[in-house]
């Protein structure tokens, strides 16, 4: 996963071309109506048509049915299931429906931080959402991003909540990031992505790989 970048919440035509012009190398799909980027299958579907065989789509789904992902899955071919759901629930789903299937972890303190797979293949660390919310990711909020520093992974992971394209770089450098995921980050009102922001967010999260490659280089020549 070294150096991608996901799009999440890709719910217009205006979204979706702007992040496959960016270089998105995931465009993801909200399934989860109570979100302001929710989207149904058959919305997703003409979307996708619009650049066939592009970048993976992943579907987010939150404690979702079986009939929900599978009515998600008949409309287009997601590649990654993104779950909200127990790591037994993540087991099951992958296992029924054969996708790869990303986890999503609330944290707030190293403690949080997962020390094993749970069932997925690969983990998404963002902030945990407060008692309050009405969603559990997509709300904006960010943590230390430095406590995953240190942190031996369990499987591969995506660093999520709260960036944008003022703080994805000093995320990436903190965090040790290799792959990162934007949603509320880049849009201009709650749902309404903007292309502009889209754009800024994926070449300031390849200038920080770029700039994280020439430092790991220089210390190899200088060690």
């Amino acid at each position: 996963m070294v150096g991608r970048v996901k799009i999440c919440g890709v719910n217009s035509e205006i979204a979706f071309d702007a992040a496959i012009e960016a270089g998105a190398d995931w465009i993801g799909f909200v399934f989860f109506p109570p979100s302001p980027r929710f989207i149904t299958p058959a919305h997703a579907a003409a979307l996708s048509a619009r650049s066939p065989g592009g970048p993976p789509r992943v579907g987010l789904f939150v404690d979702p049915s079986e009939s929900a992902i599978a009515e998600a899955l008949a409309a287009l071919p997601l590649a990654i299931l993104q779950l909200y759901a127990t790591p037994e629930r993540t087991t099951a789903l992958g296992a029924r429906f054969g996708r790869p299937v990303w986890r999503a972890v609330g944290v707030a303190a190293r403690a949080d931080l997962p020390a094993d797979a749970g069932g997925a293949d690969a983990l998404l660390i963002e902030a945990k959402a407060p008692p309050e919310a009405t969603r559990p990711g997509g709300n904006a909020l960010r943590f230390d991003w430095s406590i995953l520093d240190e942190w031996k992974a369990p499987a591969p992971w995506i660093l999520a909540g709260g960036l944008d394209p003022g703080n994805v770089a000093t995320a990436i450098a903190l965090s040790g990031a290799e792959a990162v995921d934007v949603s509320s980050g880049v849009e201009s009102a709650p749902g309404v992505k903007d292309p502009a922001r889209i754009r800024a967010f994926v070449t300031a999260a390849r200038e920080a790989w770029r700039a994280a490659e020439r430092a790991r280089l220089q210390a190899v020549q200088g060690g």
